[in-house]
C-alpha cells in the first residue's frame, strides 16, 4: 500500500461515488469555484503559496468526483520569479489571467514595502470586474492599497495590524481574528491562518462537508478555536491544547443533544457560573453560549448535508429540540433556513471518512437547554 500522508485508500472510488450517485437519482453539483488565479511577485513567501495550490489544486475533483476549481500561478508578467527563501519560481501566467480570475489570491510578503505597486492597480481591476479578492497574512496590504478595505473590516498577521491601521484609517482592522469574510473580500491572519480561510472559501462553494473532507485530507482541523474565530460557522471544532475547559468541551460535544445550562459547564470545570464565564470568555474570545451554539449549528450543517433524516430530527440530534427552535438559530447565525441550506449544499459525491461518526446520541427528554437561553 502506498504510504502517502493523504490516506485515499480510506475513500471510495470515483466508479463507486457515480454507481451511488446513479442509484439516488441525484444531479452532480457544479462548482461555485471557478477560476483562481494565486499571484506572486518577487518577495513573496512561499508557506502561503503552498497553501494555496494545496487547497485549490485540481487533484480534489478525483478524489471528491466534482467539478473543482481551476488553479493557475500567475505573475506580473510570465517567467521566473525569486520568491523569499532564496529560490525562484517559473510562472506561465501573467497578468490578463489574473483579470479574468474569479478568484485573485494575494499573497504575503515579509515586509510590505516588497509589494510591487502594479499589484494594488492589478488586484483593484480583477475586483471592479466581479473577481473575489483573498489577501493573506501581510497580503492585506496590497488589498488596503488598492482601496479595496476601505469602510469593511480585515485583519492581517499581529504583528502588522497596528501598521495596517495606520496606513489605512478608513478600515476596521480586527487584530484577534483569524481571518475576515467581508463577502468577496477575505482577509486572513499570519501564516497557519491562511489554511483556516483557504477552507473556509471551500466551505463556503462547496458546503461543509466537502471542506471537512478536505481538511482531514490535508491533516488539519476543519476549524481551529482561539481568539474571536472565524465569522462563518463551520463543521464541529477539533479541541486545541488541553486547558481549564477541555473536560467540559469534550463532554459536550459527545452529549451535544441534552439539554446543558452553563451551570453544568461549571461544575464540571469546577468553577462557579460567573467564574466559568469569565475565564471562558478571557480565553477563547466568546461566551460559552455562542460557543455551544456553533457547535449545534455546525453539527445540523453535517446533518443537513449527509443524511436524510427530517428537519425535527435534525433539529433532536443536534441540540436545539424541536424544528422551530432550529429555524430561529439557524436562520439567525447562517441567514437562511434548514431545507434551504440542505437544497443548497447536499452532498451526495462526497467521500465518507471510513471512522464512523457519533454525531449524537440517542435521544432524550425535552427541556430548557443552553441553546434557548439569551
Amino acid at each position: 500500500m502506498n504510504d502517502s500522508v493523504r490516506d485515499k485508500t480510506a475513500t471510495l472510488s470515483s466508479r463507486e461515488r457515480r454507481a451511488s450517485l446513479a442509484r439516488s437519482g441525484a444531479p452532480a453539483r457544479r462548482t461555485r469555484g471557478g477560476r483562481v488565479a494565486v499571484l506572486v511577485h518577487d518577495g513573496v513567501t512561499p508557506f502561503e503559496l503552498g497553501i494555496a495550490c494545496d487547497v485549490f489544486g485540481d487533484e480534489w475533483a478525483e478524489m471528491f468526483d466534482i467539478e473543482w476549481y481551476r488553479l493557475a500561478v500567475c505573475s506580473l508578467k510570465p517567467g521566473p520569479v525569486r520568491v523569499q527563501g532564496g529560490f525562484r519560481i517559473l510562472t506561465d501566467h501573467g497578468a490578463a489571467t489574473v483579470r479574468s480570475a474569479d478568484t485573485v489570491i494575494v499573497l504575503p510578503t515579509i515586509s510590505v514595502d516588497q509589494i510591487p505597486p502594479e499589484v494594488p492597480l492589478l488586484v483593484r481591476q480583477a475586483r471592479r470586474r466581479g473577481a473575489r479578492i483573498v489577501g493573506l497574512c501581510t497580503g492585506t496590504f496590497a488589498l488596503g492599497e488598492a482601496g479595496l478595505l476601505d469602510g469593511i473590516r480585515a485583519t492581517t498577521h499581529w504583528t502588522e495590524t497596528d501598521e495596517l491601521a495606520s496606513r489605512y484609517p478608513e478600515v476596521s482592522v480586527e487584530p484577534g481574528v483569524l481571518f475576515v469574510d467581508e463577502d468577496d473580500v477575505l482577509t486572513s491572519a499570519g501564516s497557519a491562518a491562511s489554511m483556516d480561510l483557504c477552507l473556509h472559501i471551500v466551505r463556503k462553494d462547496y458546503g461543509s462537508e466537502v471542506a471537512t473532507q478536505l481538511a482531514r485530507q490535508l491533516v488539519v482541523p476543519p476549524q481551529r478555536e482561539g481568539g474571536q474565530a472565524q465569522f462563518i460557522e463551520a463543521p464541529i471544532s477539533e479541541l486545541s491544547d488541553p486547558d481549564l475547559f477541555t473536560e467540559a468541551m469534550t463532554w459536550i460535544q459527545q452529549h451535544i443533544d441534552e439539554p446543558v445550562s452553563v451551570e453544568d459547564l461549571a461544575a464540571r470545570s469546577a468553577m462557579s457560573s460567573r467564574t466559568f464565564a469569565r475565564r471562558f470568555h478571557a480565553t477563547r474570545g466568546t461566551t460559552p453560549y455562542q460557543w455551544l451554539l456553533r457547535q449545534r449549528i455546525a453539527l445540523a450543517q453535517r446533518l443537513l448535508e449527509s443524511t436524510d433524516l427530517p428537519v425535527d430530527v435534525v433539529a433532536q440530534r443536534s441540540g436545539f429540540s424541536t424544528a422551530a427552535n432550529l429555524r430561529k438559530h439557524f436562520g439567525r447565525v447562517l441567514k437562511t433556513s434548514p431545507l434551504r441550506y440542505r437544497q443548497t449544499f447536499r452532498v451526495d459525491l462526497v467521500v465518507r471518512s471510513a471512522a464512523p461518526h457519533d454525531d449524537a446520541a440517542s435521544h432524550r427528554k425535552d427541556k430548557r437547554s443552553l441553546s434557548d437561553q439569551g
